[in-house]
């Protein structure tokens, strides 16, 4: 068990950066930013070497008075963090653009919306909770949009995500599809993402069978959000607008 201490005032995110204490040894840990910047790790390196199971970790100026409580102990006792970033927490730090890039061809096949438009060919599907999540970033001035990067002749899930679709419309999303073959020579993205104002990522990952497996990766280092800006721009650049795709 450890105390939290508190996170960086400055994040918009709440997942970092944070420090803690162990109330009985009196050690701390930090949570934060891996620095990979060869100059400063080198510049590191002169002071103390930096072993195999080491890391050097950034921590901005501003947690100063945090890292003084931690020290001091002058913390209150049982405080608590926001806990795990939830999706809502995440698009609700958006002030300007969110984008999801979909790379699958499939997502399960148990969804009931799925298995009843397969047998019926209804498009009936509750979109209530997605249309007020984003109704509610669109209504705040953030422009969220939706890219779908799909192998032709498409899949059934394709083909009934492309018929409901107009829900996303309707919920606040511009929306487009990329056909894979017009994306061969494009740097695709190694899994679903979401990015946030051009400066911070979340990726998600699914299993074979395209279950999601509620596992994320959240990225936020303004050199590696730059690829995923550059990568991402281009699909949606080449993408085809919705209303004049069809799938075949």
């Amino acid at each position: 068990m450890v105390d939290f201490i508190g996170l960086d005032p400055g994040s918009p995110q709440d997942e970092c950066p944070a420090v803690y204490v162990d109330p009985v040894t009196g050690d701390f840990y930090q949570q934060g930013r891996v620095v990979t910047d060869p100059e400063v790790l080198a510049s590191i390196s002169k002071h103390g070497a930096i072993a195999a199971d080491e890391a050097v970790v950034w921590q901005p100026a501003r947690m100063a008075s945090i890292l003084g409580e931690a020290v001091y102990g002058n913390y209150e006792p049982e405080r608590q963090g926001p806990g795990e970033l939830t999706f809502e927490r995440f698009l609700a730090t958006a002030q300007r653009s969110a984008i999801h890039v979909e790379m699958r061809e499939g997502y399960g096949d148990d969804d009931p919306a799925f298995q009843r438009w397969r047998e019926t060919g209804s498009t009936e599907y509750d979109w209530s909770v997605w249309a007020k999540l984003i109704g509610s970033a669109v209504e705040r001035g953030v422009t969220v949009r939706r890219v779908r990067v799909v192998s032709e002749p498409v899949t059934d899930y394709i083909r009934w995500e492309h018929a409901i679709s107009d829900g996303n419309i309707d919920a606040g999303e511009e929306l487009r599809w990329l056909p894979r073959r017009q994306a061969y020579d494009l740097l695709l993205p190694g899994a679903d993402l979401w990015m946030i104002d051009h400066r911070l990522v979340r990726y998600n990952f699914n299993a074979g069978d395209g279950h999601s497996l509620r596992q994320y990766e959240y990225v936020s280092d303004p050199r590696k959000v730059a690829q995923v800006v550059a990568s991402v721009e281009m699909i949606w650049d080449r993408a085809i607008p919705h209303a004049a795709y069809s799938p075949s």
